[in-house]
């Protein structure tokens, strides 16, 4: 024989926080298989291998110093770790890298391109390159083609062809300029470590203090960055607007039968 259940029963006390969810115990590879992308691996690695190559031509050819002070070199590296992690996560078929990293890399090579070729190497811009810079010859001409065209280009190809679309997001614009910004300190820090009347004593011509003063440079890194900024958001839109170049079915781990009848 049971107690009656009594009829005022006191309400019991709110459970504290906020209820979580339970991690599955399923790892997502049982309901859907990794795939992988061995084709764009090996792309990467060869992009990799190709700017590996090229930087350390140049650091050879010239001032190790001097060299890994460019932007060009320094984004080129960057991009060159960045495509080989992506390698090896697509041959293992892992998920790929942060869409804030690759983006950077990308980001940081395209400016990287548009910037030799719109103001160092155009010699109507008010800052093209003077002197042996302007007119390379030998290993020096293919190391700068290389860094300055073919690598950008294949990074371009690598993310329309053969990266998802839409990983990309607004609010990645703003970070990706802190590196441009750490840039334009280095080389302001850079310049005042060197020896007035030393040649080289600043990389790039229009962040030339001795040329132009602080004023005037300030004034061209604050455009620069403006339209740094505007390259991102671009590419961001693009990003969100191409179609997708790998698109795949996903096998599930699981088969549905037809209706029995």
């Amino acid at each position: 024989m049971t107690a009656p259940i009594p009829r005022d029963m006191p309400d019991l006390p709110a459970v504290p926080g906020t209820p979580a969810f339970l991690r599955s115990p399923v790892p997502a590879t049982a309901v859907v298989a990794p795939v992988r992308h061995p084709v764009a691996a090996v792309y990467r690695v060869l992009v990799a291998l190709t700017a590996a190559a090229a930087v350390t031509i140049e650091v050879l050819l010239s001032s190790p110093i001097r060299t890994l002070s460019h932007f060009s070199v320094q984004s080129t590296i960057l991009l060159a770790m960045v495509l080989l992690l992506s390698a090896r996560r697509a041959w293992t078929a892992r998920r790929p890298l942060p869409s804030s990293v690759t983006g950077a890399a990308l980001l940081y090579v395209t400016i990287t391109a548009l910037v030799y070729h719109l103001l160092l190497a155009n010699t109507a811009s008010p800052f093209p390159l003077t002197g042996a810079a302007a007119n390379p010859t030998g290993w020096h001409a293919v190391t700068t083609h290389l860094l300055n065209t073919v690598i950008p280009a294949a990074a371009l190809a690598d993310w329309l062809l053969l990266t998802a679309p839409g990983r990309l997001h607004l609010r990645q614009a703003a970070s990706w300029l802190l590196y441009p910004l750490a840039y334009l300190l280095f080389s302001f820090t850079r310049g005042e470590l060197i020896p007035p009347g030393t040649g080289g004593r600043y990389l790039y011509p229009f962040l030339d203090v001795d040329l132009h003063g602080y004023k005037n440079v300030l004034g061209n890194a604050l455009l620069l960055g403006l339209s740094f900024y505007a390259l991102a958001i671009l590419l961001i839109a693009l990003d969100h607007a191409r179609p997708n170049p790998i698109r795949h079915r996903g096998k599930t781990g699981f088969r549905l039968k037809p209706p029995v009848g």
